[in-house]
Formats: C-alpha cells, structure tokens, sequence
C-alpha cells in the first residue's frame, strides 16, 4: 500500500483547513465549497452553556464542519 499518497492528501487537507480558519478569523467571508452558503464561526460565549455548544466553524447545511477547542 502507497501511504505516500495518503499522507500528501492529508498535509493538503490540514493547509486547506489552517487557511480556511486564517481567513474567517481575519473577518473574511468564506462559503463552503460544497454548497456554498456562507461559513459561520462559532466562539464561546458568556450566555453558552459549554455542555450542548459546538464550538468551530459550521455551514447550516452541516458540510463543512471543522470543531475548534477554545482556551479560557
């Protein structure tokens, strides 16, 4: 089995997210390329409860769903 190719998908699939996470952090607006709604951010909150939040970027469609871990 060639891995080699797994791992080229992989380290693109990383530098796509890490750049999709830079441009929405940066204010940018960015659609999901599957169904090209616009791209929501969800960040902790005062008024959230952590237990039923999810927290990352979501397209209400719920293709493109990258969850983020958040530091206090």
């Amino acid at each position: 089995m060639d891995f080699s190719q797994i791992n080229k998908l992989s380290v693109k699939s990383f530098n796509d997210q890490k750049s999709l996470i830079k441009r929405i952090g940066n204010g940018q607006t960015v659609h999901c390329a599957d169904c090209g709604q616009v791209l929501q951010l969800r960040v902790p909150g005062k008024n959230q409860s952590q237990d039923d939040a999810r927290y990352g970027i979501h397209c209400s469609k719920g293709c493109t769903d990258i969850e983020l871990e958040f530091e206090a």
